[in-house]
């Protein structure tokens, strides 16, 4: 048997093995790693033709105990007459005159490692290495060259790798114990549930061919399990490295952490870490990554390996809690151990922004586009809104003009960009005169100039006082990374973009849309190995597979619901329109049909409605007709308290009804789990199309010249989505029984009909309450339950 192999990227071994000192992630080091791309791109232009850009390197270093597979990328390699250099690229907001050779040992020994694999596979004797330091504010760039003897290397790379053995055991017993485990993993039920083994069979093979799914799993199946479990074979057979889990809600990551636990009962020994955000994770409550100001961060890199050590060795399953005991048993800040923590992982559990968003994705794993890693994208319909979201970014007037008053005496420079931008901007307001927005397939490159300004102008200052308790220092700050995020969008601008604008009172939001953003998600997907795409409400699939990122070469399936369908009462009353304009004569009609439906059988019951503005007036009209009824309502904006207290509400056997009211795809409308008889019914109201808008159109235009479905990429899909989510909160279980009843004359027209999903075919019309009625009547009969 061969020794084992151990693959690490050289950024990550030199970082792990090297580092010491504080966190001080102040504001030119976010500054600069937004920029950076630019950075690098601009020295290597310069470098003309002998300048090779990003050339990646692999070597297997053969140890004593271990094979390591050490992978990097150089920033460049300056092949000269007599010389060949290898350059790493940093930028530095210090004078250059304090920088010399000696100003950081991390840096000379990631380029040392390069240089070593680019001299072994070429043979030669000696090589060059470069430090490159640009400016940022002046721009100016200092190189510092030094030659090294292969042998000088050689021993360098020993000496690196004898420090990394301590952690090279640790993770080569642990992958053992894990690979171990996983062989003799059993499916952690008794038995498949109905469509389940056809997902989990259809999981395995797209990891085993690096392909993307594109699953439609109704509720019940148990999609969680049916992706994780044959993702965990796969990892086991080396098929892939490492499993992120992706999620918008943080109730889904809790719903992997216990499958997990699931598998752990059976026997798998399996690393799990979910991520929370920074500022949720953060102890010191003013989120400054300032050593001055907070002692976690002060001497961070002097504890962090020894922390890393201990959890490693007493915890697999590294959740938020578990991460936070042992920052603060070892003081260390408790967001970055947690990003350090996240390469010994076997599965990472975190939001969809840490795979996909430009401007956060975990540049440890992602950086080369090299790694085999499975991606598991959970409700999968809400990425298509976050997508657009993450690829766009916006910037408001009021912003920089209140930034210019503030510092018009402090710093008169910078003020007067603020001014310029604020002008600019005035200018746009003129533009889109009475419609109120403008839409331009033409960037504002001028206005990109006037922003890289700003942002250059400002960053010396905002250097030199982020410890004072200056006035407008905040104001400044949120307005330079505002401009940052926005100049960094718009590098990604293309056809699939427009530039809008639109007026509010005195105010000028100008907009870089994203529109389609299937092409920078399959992108973004390239950085792993494979990819599945999974929820119950995946309809139709060829809209959410295009507009995902998906090509003709991925595979999709369409399951069944593993629930009888008779436990569900589907009622369409189509005799009553809730478009807008309609919407007022409705709401008297809406109190019949929902005491009609929630007159026949206790119980609990949730009306939801397309807007807060229809909600409410319902409600108040259902209230006052009946009084004694117990009602509660869902608020605009309400805190992780009041969520509570509203489900709580959802009790079963109370002996009497309950009637709670929410909005289409809203905090209530999915990812809520209320089994049994917690909830009997739900009342949607309308077919949940997205409220026309600007914005709305916007796509719905493009989609409408792409594909000729505009309208049904805009709304009618999206809305339907809605629909179908809200629906799908009623039956939970195989034991679960209900009524959904569905309001609006367009559930009867054959394009709406037709995303029904198969479990829905049996769905009953009716025209009046009177028909409601008696239908709901005879099925609690023929269920018997009283």
């Amino acid at each position: 048997m061969g020794k084992p192999e151990i693959k690490i990227s050289i950024r990550n071994l030199v970082e792990l093995v090297l580092r010491s000192g504080d966190i001080d992630n102040r504001l030119v080091s976010s500054g600069r790693m937004l920029e950076g791309t630019k950075i690098h791109q601009k020295i290597q232009k310069q470098g003309g033709e002998s300048y090779n850009k990003e050339v990646s390197l692999v070597h297997n270093f053969d140890t004593e105990d271990f094979m390591f597979r050490l992978e990097g990328r150089a920033d460049g390699i300056i092949v000269e007459p007599d010389e060949i250099v290898i350059d790493e690229i940093k930028s530095t907001t210090r004078p250059l005159e304090f920088i010399d050779e000696d100003f950081s040992l991390l840096h000379w020994a990631q380029a040392k490692c390069y240089a070593f694999i680019y001299a072994v596979q070429n043979e030669l004797d000696s090589i060059y290495v470069q430090l490159t330091y640009f400016h940022i504010e002046t721009e100016e760039i200092k190189r510092i060259r030094k030659q090294f003897l292969f042998e000088e290397l050689k021993t360098f790379i020993e000496e690196l790798l004898d420090k990394y053995v301590v952690w090279a055991s640790l993770s080569d017993s642990w992958n053992k114990r894990r690979d171990t485990s996983i062989k003799i993993l059993e499916f952690p039920f008794k038995d498949y549930r109905k469509g389940q083994r056809e997902l989990a069979v259809a999981v395995y093979k797209t990891i085993m061919q690096g392909k993307k799914l594109f699953a439609q799993a109704p509720t019940g199946i148990g999609k969680t399990i049916s992706t994780l479990f044959p993702a965990v074979k796969a990892l086991g057979e080396q098929h892939i490295s490492k499993i992120f889990y992706l999620t918008a809600k943080t109730i889904t990551r809790q719903v992997a952490e216990e499958a997990f636990s699931k598998m752990r009962e059976c026997g798998l020994v399996f690393r799990t870490i979910t991520l929370t955000a920074k500022d949720k994770i953060c102890f010191n409550k003013e989120g400054s990554c300032n050593p001055d100001f907070c002692e976690y961060a002060k001497g961070h890199y002097n504890r962090v390996n020894n922390a890393l050590e201990d959890v490693l060795k007493n915890s697999e399953n590294l959740s938020r809690d578990v991460i936070e005991e042992y920052s603060r048993k070892h003081m260390v800040c408790p967001f970055e151990f947690s990003l350090d923590l996240s390469l010994w992982a076997d599965c990472i559990i975190c939001d969809y922004n840490y795979a996909f968003d430009p401007r956060v994705y975990l540049k440890r794993f992602f950086l080369n586009n090299t790694g085999d890693y499975a991606f598991l994208v959970d409700e999968a319909h809400n990425l298509v809104d976050r997508a657009r979201e993450m690829f766009s970014a916006q910037i408001l007037k009021s912003g920089y003009l209140e930034a210019k008053k503030l510092m018009k005496s402090k710093v008169p420079r910078v003020a007067r960009i603020l001014n310029k931008i604020n002008s600019y901007m005035v200018a746009l307001r003129k533009q889109c005169q009475d419609e109120g927005f403008i839409v331009s397939k033409t960037e504002l490159t001028d206005l990109y100039r006037l922003l890289n300004s700003f942002i250059s102008e400002s960053e010396e200052w905002i250097l030199k006082n982020q410890n004072s308790n200056i006035d407008g220092f905040d104001q400044l700050l949120e307005t330079y990374f505002n401009s940052i995020a926005f100049t960094r969008m718009a590098d990604f601008y293309d056809e699939r973009y427009i530039t809008f604008i639109e007026t509010k009172s005195n105010d000028v939001r100008v907009k870089l849309f994203c529109l389609d953003p299937s092409f920078l998600l399959a992108d973004a997907v390239k950085r792993g190995k494979t990819a599945v795409f999974f929820s119950a409400t995946l309809t139709p699939l060829n809209y959410f597979m295009d507009v995902l990122g998906g090509d003709k070469e991925d595979y999709n399936i369409n399951l069944a619901s593993p629930f009888a369908k008779d436990n569900l009462c589907l009622i369409v009353n189509d005799n009553i329109s809730t478009r807008y304009k309609n919407r007022d004569k409705s709401y008297d009609k809406i109190v019949d049909i929902i005491w009609s439906a929630v007159n026949k059988k206790i119980g609990n019951y949730v009306v939801f409605f397309p807007s807060y503005k229809y909600m409410n007036e319902v409600y108040t009209r259902f209230t006052e007709q009946y009084p004694e009824t117990d009602t509660i309502i869902q608020e605009t904006s309400m805190t992780e308290e009041e969520r509570e207290s509203f489900l709580n509400s959802f009790q079963s056997g109370t002996g009497k009804s309950l009637v709670s009211f929410g909005v289409l795809g809203g905090i209530f409308s999915e990812g809520i789990d209320l089994k049994g008889d917690r909830l009997i019914g739900a009342i949607i109201v309308g077919v949940g199309l997205p409220q026309v808008s600007p914005e709305q159109d916007i796509i719905m235009n493009y989609y409408q010249n792409k594909n000729r479905m505009g309208f049904e990429n805009a709304y009618m899909y999206p809305g339907m989505n809605k629909v179908l989510q809200a629906a799908g909160r009623v039956i939970r279980s195989e034991h679960d029984v209900g009524t959904v009843v569905l309001l609006d004359e367009r559930f009867s027209n054959g394009s709406y009909r037709r995303l029904f999903p198969r479990h829905w075919e049996h769905a009953m019309r009716v025209q009046d309450t009177g028909q409601l009625g008696k239908r709901l009547e005879q099925f609690w009969i023929d269920k018997n339950i009283e």
